[in-house]
Parts: structure tokens; sequence; C-alpha cells
């Protein structure tokens, strides 16, 4: 059993509307981590621990769309409903947002590449990120990545990560890749406020 602490933040990847079932581009299974998703918010809500929710804010040519040349059909782009979180999902009032891949030539998976968060978690004393959210196999590897490459202690959250798999078997694998990094898998039950 985990305990919380100082020091301690939550971070999620790209709860939005685009990356759910139905959405421009829908991550199966992703709207059943929504749930899981916010009992985890409340829980560092509860603890009075610093939550950071990422999302994709692309101008709307944004190199990765596939109308230039990139892997993805155009999806979040800034300010449409695709890029919101779904009408029910509840953003703890204190959670920091972190908007990423803003730049139209530059692609981000990462919540660190570009973007304040290291700046935040640093000036807030965090060391140990708990991170979830949308895909398994883009955002929350990249940005595990960097958190391990930053030095933080990560907790993946394995009930709270769905993966695009645009390759069967890419998940697990970036599951794995993030345990090899020194990534902690652990569920919502192994956590002890």
């Amino acid at each position: 059993m985990e305990r919380l602490q100082p020091g301690d933040a939550l971070l999620i990847a790209d709860i939005q509307n685009d990356f759910l079932p139905g959405g421009a581009l829908g991550v199966e299974g992703g709207d059943e981590i929504v749930p899981i998703v916010e009992r985890y918010l409340a829980l560092f809500e509860r603890q009075g621990l610093p939550t950071f929710l990422t999302r994709d804010w692309h101008p709307p040519d944004h190199c990765s769309f596939r109308d230039r040349g990139g892997p993805w059909p155009v999806h979040c782009v800034a300010g449409t409903a695709g890029a919101l979180p779904p009408a029910p999902f509840r953003t703890p009032p204190a959670a920091v947002l972190i908007y990423k891949a803003i730049d139209r030539s530059s692609e981000a998976y990462s919540a660190f590449q570009d973007t304040p968060l290291h700046r935040h978690l640093q000036a807030l004393g965090i060391r140990r990120v708990f991170v979830g959210g949308l895909a398994t196999d883009y955002c929350v590897l990249n940005s595990v990545k960097d958190a391990r490459a930053l030095g933080y202690d990560v907790f993946l959250l394995t009930d709270a990560i769905r993966a695009v798999n645009v390759r069967p078997g890419d998940g697990p694998q970036a599951e794995a890749e993030m345990v090899r990094l020194g990534a902690m898998p652990m569920c919502l039950e192994d956590l002890a406020a």
C-alpha cells in the first residue's frame, strides 16, 4: 500500500472529447477510465495535493494532422468541443491546466515539452508524480519518460490509462517501457490517503 504525502502530485493526460470513443481520435475504452480518474482527482484534492491536467490544444493547421503530412486526423483544435473534457467531468478548482502541442510546427506528446510543468513541480517541491490518462502509448509514455529523465519518482496508474494501439500490442509495450525506466505500476486500491 502506497501512502500519499507532501511532495506528491497527480498528472492526468488529455481527458478530452476527441480522445474518447466517438471522438476524432477516439481511444477504445477511453471513457472507462474517466470515473477512475475522477476518483484519483478527488483523493488528491482531499489531501490538498496538487493536480495537473494536460490538454492537447492544437492550431487548426497543426503538423500532426494528416492534411499537413502528420499521422493523425484533425483533433483537439484549440477552443473546439473536441478539445474539451466530457461535460460531466469535474475538474477540481485548484487543478492546473497544461496546454501542449500549441505550436503548429511542433508535435508534443509529453506534458513537459515546451510547457511550464517542470517549473510548476519544482516550485511546489514535488518529488513523486502519479501519472494516468490518454493515451498510454503516446502522451502518457512520453510524459513518464521525461518525468524520469528529470529525476521524479513516477507511479503509473494502470487502471487509469488506455492505449491507441496503432499497432497491436503498443499499449503493453509502452507500459513495459515505462516500468523499465523505473515507473512503478499501481492501481487505486494500492493507494492509501
